[in-house]
């Protein structure tokens, strides 16, 4: 009465379903039960299949038996010790503090450099002599970029000692309303004009329009209101560093590697968004170090993040769309590695 059918999922899990008849029929009779969770890195399986055995094969080889509940097919991959659904607060409280502290200290030695030094220590590491002033001037407007690494530590810091986060809510959106305030008065009032503290930092193309800060100030609200704490740092560190390193390695060696030109008008460079890529990964990873399968989610919010600031989709500033989408891919791909626990959804996180 026995047969076999191997199942294979996207995943490359492999389970053998072992449908049987009733567990009282003599004609087959139950088998001892043993627990899923004994077995170290083994994966749990819930079927739809009612009156069924399922063998389970383990990471390790093992293979165990476990009655299946009535329930919608689905797979957990990992043991409940493994499956961690979130970085723990302590965790979270130090790498914000390690990072801010970290920026700050490159900030400083940056700022500490006399322009002839910093000239100098381009072309040390390889930068292109036509390219030295541009990646120089680059660079100091994009060192004060990291002080958005202040919006995520501040908000877990106000978390952990027990704000809530309609209360974080509220002030982002405070500042966000009163900073693009300013930001108009600046454009249309001349004195603001004139006494306006970042002139000096402002593009070109900023002058009689809104700045990227308020749209960082938006992009950093928005993400903060719809998503869970930490999917919401995530993905303003993901725009603070990763923009930070697609402009500076773009510009400083950008087709000089690959010489084909991507994005809109071909202003944007493989190189770039490749470092993009990869700083957003190395983040997302050690951000989510503690999660089990972080490398899914990781990866998608990466390549998202790298392709919306590639090519700045619906024709908004990629400070609101970077950090929006990559908050959707990232929260998509833990729901989906943690579909069969709802209460591990990311949404729910530290909510």
């Amino acid at each position: 009465p026995f047969w076999l059918k191997l199942l294979t999922s996207t995943q490359t899990s492999h389970v053998l379903d072992l449908p049987v008849n009733d567990a009282s029929s003599p004609a087959c009779p139950a088998p001892a039960l043993t627990s899923a969770s004994t077995a170290p890195r083994s994966i749990r399986s819930f079927s739809s299949t009612s009156s069924s055995w399922r063998w389970s094969v383990g990471w390790g080889g093992s293979m165990n038996m476990f009655s299946v509940p009535n329930t919608t097919y689905c797979k957990e991959w990992g043991t409940t010790d493994e499956a961690r659904p979130m970085p723990s607060q302590t965790f979270l409280t130090g790498y914000m503090v390690s990072l801010a502290c970290g920026a700050l200290v490159c900030g400083v030695a940056v700022k500490s450099l006399r322009p002839k030094a910093l000239r100098q220590l381009l072309q040390d590491v390889g930068v292109a002599m036509h390219k030295v002033a541009k990646t120089a001037s680059e660079i100091e407007r994009k060192i004060f970029h990291l002080c958005g690494l202040l919006v995520p530590l501040i908000y877990q810091l106000l978390l952990i000692h027990g704000y809530s986060r309609s209360f974080c809510v509220s002030i982002v959106w405070t500042i966000t309303i009163a900073g693009a305030g300013a930001d108009v008065a600046r454009i249309h009032v001349p004195f603001v004009r004139d006494n306006w503290p970042l002139r000096s930092i402002l593009r070109e193309g900023e002058q009689n329009q809104l700045c990227g800060g308020s749209y960082f100030s938006l992009g950093c609200a928005l993400s903060i209101h719809l998503f869970s704490p930490v999917i919401a740092m995530t993905s303003i560190i993901f725009l603070v560093m990763g923009d930070l390193c697609a402009a500076l390695v773009g510009r400083s060696f950008g087709q000089s590697i690959c010489s084909v030109k991507i994005g809109p008008g071909g202003k944007k460079s493989v190189e770039g968004s490749a470092g993009m890529f990869l700083t957003c990964l190395v983040f997302g990873c050690t951000i989510y170090s503690q999660v089990h399968l972080r490398e899914y989610a990781v990866v998608i919010g990466s390549l998202v993040a790298t392709l919306t600031e590639l090519y700045e989709p619906f024709g908004v500033n990629d400070n609101v769309t970077i950090p929006i989408l990559s908050g959707v891919a990232l929260t998509f791909g833990f729901a989906r590695t943690y579909s069969c626990e709802p209460a591990r959804n990311p949404l729910l996180w530290y909510s």
